[in-house]
């Protein structure tokens, strides 16, 4: 029951950050791209590479890890957000925000295990 009640604690923190994240990107960065779950994702990818480099306690993990990043990052938004760039024809947005968030991911994520690791 303990598990539960951080995983959820964990989520609404993550999902809260998100939303005022997100907003505020949108609000200050005019992109073509949906630069405020690009943002999110970038963060979410470095933090999540960070938090398994640092091999946390399961109360830890749990919290941040399965709870907080569960809500914070948002893989089903990505995906409708593509849809929505295929379905407009704007092939050359949907290009870069399938890169960028991919590759630029990947880095980030290995630059925060290599923060965490580097930190023992």
């Amino acid at each position: 029951m303990l598990h539960l009640l951080q995983v959820s604690i964990g989520g609404f923190l993550g999902a809260t950050a998100r939303f005022f994240i997100s907003n505020m990107a949108k609000k200050n960065i005019s992109s073509s791209l949906p630069i405020g779950t690009l943002c999110i994702n970038w963060i979410g990818s470095f933090l999540l590479g960070f938090i398994t480099g640092r091999n946390f306690t399961i109360t830890w993990a749990l919290l941040f890890g399965t709870g907080f990043m569960g809500a914070f990052t948002t893989f089903s938004t990505l995906n409708l957000e593509l849809i929505q760039l295929l379905k407009s024809k704007k092939w050359t947005s949907f290009g870069l925000y399938l890169t960028l968030t991919y590759l630029v991911g990947l880095i980030l994520a290995y630059l925060g295990l290599i923060a965490a690791i580097e930190r023992d």
